[in-house]
Protein backbone atom coordinates (compact mmCIF):
# COMPACT_ATOMS: atom_id res chain seq x y z
CA UNK A 1 0.00 0.00 0.00
CA UNK A 2 1.42 3.71 -1.07
CA UNK A 3 1.12 6.55 1.27
CA UNK A 4 -1.73 7.79 -0.44
CA UNK A 5 -3.89 4.91 -0.59
CA UNK A 6 -2.79 4.28 3.53
CA UNK A 7 -4.10 8.08 4.14
CA UNK A 8 -7.42 7.94 1.90
CA UNK A 9 -8.29 3.89 3.14
CA UNK A 10 -7.82 4.24 6.93
CA UNK A 11 -10.59 4.11 8.87
CA UNK A 12 -11.77 4.12 12.54
CA UNK A 13 -12.42 0.70 13.42
CA UNK A 14 -13.98 0.25 16.52
CA UNK A 15 -15.21 -3.61 16.32
CA UNK A 16 -12.40 -5.92 16.50
CA UNK A 17 -12.10 -9.58 16.36
CA UNK A 18 -10.95 -11.55 19.06
CA UNK A 19 -7.55 -11.93 18.48
CA UNK A 20 -4.28 -9.81 20.08
CA UNK A 21 -1.85 -8.39 17.79
CA UNK A 22 1.31 -9.91 18.27
CA UNK A 23 4.16 -7.75 20.39
CA UNK A 24 6.62 -7.77 17.81
CA UNK A 25 4.23 -6.51 15.66
CA UNK A 26 3.33 -3.48 17.86
CA UNK A 27 7.22 -3.08 18.33
CA UNK A 28 7.49 -2.75 14.47
CA UNK A 29 4.66 0.14 14.41
CA UNK A 30 5.96 2.15 17.04
CA UNK A 31 9.18 1.70 15.46
CA UNK A 32 7.70 3.44 12.61
CA UNK A 33 5.83 5.70 14.49
CA UNK A 34 8.72 6.65 16.03
CA UNK A 35 9.45 8.26 12.56
CA UNK A 36 6.44 10.97 13.39
CA UNK A 37 8.07 14.79 13.50
CA UNK A 38 8.42 16.93 16.77
CA UNK A 39 9.05 19.62 18.48
CA UNK A 40 12.73 19.73 17.83
CA UNK A 41 12.77 16.03 17.43
CA UNK A 42 12.09 15.61 21.18
CA UNK A 43 10.38 12.15 20.28
CA UNK A 44 7.66 12.67 23.39
CA UNK A 45 5.52 10.42 22.06
CA UNK A 46 5.20 6.95 24.47
CA UNK A 47 3.13 3.85 23.74
CA UNK A 48 1.83 1.71 26.93
CA UNK A 49 -0.26 -1.25 26.10
CA UNK A 50 -2.82 -2.34 27.67
CA UNK A 51 -3.80 -6.21 27.11
CA UNK A 52 -4.99 -7.06 30.61
CA UNK A 53 -8.79 -7.63 30.39
CA UNK A 54 -9.93 -6.46 34.10
CA UNK A 55 -8.00 -3.71 33.19
CA UNK A 56 -9.77 -2.52 29.78
CA UNK A 57 -12.75 -3.57 31.47
CA UNK A 58 -12.54 -0.63 34.39
CA UNK A 59 -11.28 1.48 32.42
CA UNK A 60 -14.21 1.40 30.06
CA UNK A 61 -17.11 0.81 32.67
CA UNK A 62 -15.74 3.94 35.13
CA UNK A 63 -13.06 5.88 33.26
CA UNK A 64 -15.16 6.88 29.70
CA UNK A 65 -17.18 9.32 31.19
CA UNK A 66 -20.48 7.75 30.25
CA UNK A 67 -19.67 7.93 26.62
CA UNK A 68 -21.17 4.82 25.74
CA UNK A 69 -19.74 4.50 22.27
CA UNK A 70 -15.79 4.41 23.34
CA UNK A 71 -16.90 1.86 26.40
CA UNK A 72 -18.59 -0.64 23.80
CA UNK A 73 -15.29 -0.21 22.39
CA UNK A 74 -12.44 -0.22 24.79
CA UNK A 75 -14.09 -2.88 26.42
CA UNK A 76 -14.40 -5.47 23.49
CA UNK A 77 -10.66 -4.58 22.29
CA UNK A 78 -7.95 -6.93 22.46
CA UNK A 79 -5.10 -3.97 23.35
CA UNK A 80 -5.42 -0.69 24.33
CA UNK A 81 -2.57 1.64 23.42
CA UNK A 82 -2.63 4.51 25.76
CA UNK A 83 -0.46 7.35 23.84
CA UNK A 84 1.52 9.63 26.45
CA UNK A 85 3.36 12.56 26.03
CA UNK A 86 6.24 13.70 28.40
CA UNK A 87 5.93 16.76 30.02
CA UNK A 88 8.20 19.90 29.30
CA UNK A 89 9.18 19.15 26.06
CA UNK A 90 7.71 20.08 22.82
CA UNK A 91 7.26 23.72 22.80
CA UNK A 92 9.60 24.03 25.37
CA UNK A 93 13.61 24.77 25.95
CA UNK A 94 15.94 23.43 27.92
CA UNK A 95 15.85 25.76 30.62
CA UNK A 96 12.24 25.32 31.13
CA UNK A 97 10.96 28.26 29.35
CA UNK A 98 8.34 28.36 26.51
CA UNK A 99 9.79 29.04 23.15
CA UNK A 100 6.72 30.28 21.70
CA UNK A 101 3.35 32.14 22.58
CA UNK A 102 1.95 28.59 22.89
CA UNK A 103 4.60 27.48 25.78
CA UNK A 104 3.46 23.44 26.35
CA UNK A 105 0.34 22.94 24.26
CA UNK A 106 2.80 22.21 20.98
CA UNK A 107 2.54 18.81 23.04
CA UNK A 108 -0.66 18.28 21.86
CA UNK A 109 0.06 18.61 18.26
CA UNK A 110 3.33 16.36 18.66
CA UNK A 111 1.21 13.84 20.31
CA UNK A 112 -1.42 14.02 17.49
CA UNK A 113 1.10 13.39 14.74
CA UNK A 114 2.23 10.67 16.64
CA UNK A 115 -1.01 8.88 17.42
CA UNK A 116 -1.79 9.30 13.23
CA UNK A 117 1.60 7.95 12.83
CA UNK A 118 0.89 5.29 14.92
CA UNK A 119 -2.45 4.47 13.13
CA UNK A 120 -1.35 4.50 10.00
CA UNK A 121 1.61 2.16 10.61
CA UNK A 122 -0.74 -0.18 11.75
CA UNK A 123 -3.41 -0.17 9.15
CA UNK A 124 -0.34 -0.63 6.40
CA UNK A 125 -0.17 -4.16 8.34
CA UNK A 126 -4.13 -4.96 8.51
CA UNK A 127 -4.31 -3.44 12.17
CA UNK A 128 -7.25 -1.65 12.88
CA UNK A 129 -7.55 1.37 15.58
CA UNK A 130 -9.41 4.34 16.52
CA UNK A 131 -8.49 7.51 18.26
CA UNK A 132 -10.56 8.32 21.56
CA UNK A 133 -10.21 11.58 23.41
CA UNK A 134 -13.34 11.16 25.57
CA UNK A 135 -11.89 9.06 28.93
CA UNK A 136 -10.92 10.27 32.44
CA UNK A 137 -6.98 10.71 31.45
CA UNK A 138 -6.02 11.83 35.36
CA UNK A 139 -7.27 8.07 36.16
CA UNK A 140 -6.33 6.40 33.22
CA UNK A 141 -3.13 7.68 34.60
CA UNK A 142 -3.11 6.61 37.71
CA UNK A 143 -5.02 2.86 37.25
CA UNK A 144 -1.35 2.12 34.67
CA UNK A 145 0.99 3.45 37.15
CA UNK A 146 1.89 6.09 34.44
CA UNK A 147 5.45 8.41 35.17
CA UNK A 148 4.71 11.55 36.38
CA UNK A 149 6.94 13.37 33.77
CA UNK A 150 4.07 12.08 31.13
CA UNK A 151 0.79 12.93 30.39
CA UNK A 152 -2.02 10.88 28.95
CA UNK A 153 -3.14 12.09 25.41
CA UNK A 154 -5.32 9.58 24.11
CA UNK A 155 -6.12 6.20 24.07
CA UNK A 156 -5.72 4.07 20.69
CA UNK A 157 -7.74 0.47 20.72
CA UNK A 158 -6.12 -1.77 18.36
CA UNK A 159 -7.12 -5.15 16.86
CA UNK A 160 -7.39 -6.62 13.62
CA UNK A 161 -10.59 -5.07 12.29
CA UNK A 162 -13.76 -7.20 12.84
CA UNK A 163 -15.47 -4.62 10.19
CA UNK A 164 -15.19 -2.66 7.12
CA UNK A 165 -16.66 0.88 7.98
CA UNK A 166 -16.67 2.89 4.31
CA UNK A 167 -15.44 6.46 4.53
CA UNK A 168 -17.53 9.17 5.83
CA UNK A 169 -18.40 12.29 3.41
CA UNK A 170 -15.42 14.65 3.21
CA UNK A 171 -15.30 18.67 2.44
CA UNK A 172 -14.60 19.72 -0.67
CA UNK A 173 -11.29 21.67 -1.44
CA UNK A 174 -12.75 24.89 -1.77
CA UNK A 175 -14.40 24.42 2.02
CA UNK A 176 -10.92 23.57 3.75
CA UNK A 177 -9.03 25.47 1.12
CA UNK A 178 -7.93 29.56 1.37
CA UNK A 179 -5.02 31.52 -0.71
CA UNK A 180 -3.61 34.61 1.49
CA UNK A 181 -2.37 37.00 -1.16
Amino acid sequence: MNTLECIRKRRSVRKFQDKKVDRAVIEDIVADAAFAPSWKNTQCARYHVVEDRAVLEKIAAEYTLGFAYNTGTIAHAPQVVVLTALRGRSGMEKDGSASTAKGESWLMFDAGIAAQTFCLAAAERGIGSVIMGIFDAEKVAELLHIPENETVVCLIPIGYPDETPIAPRRKAVRELLSFCE
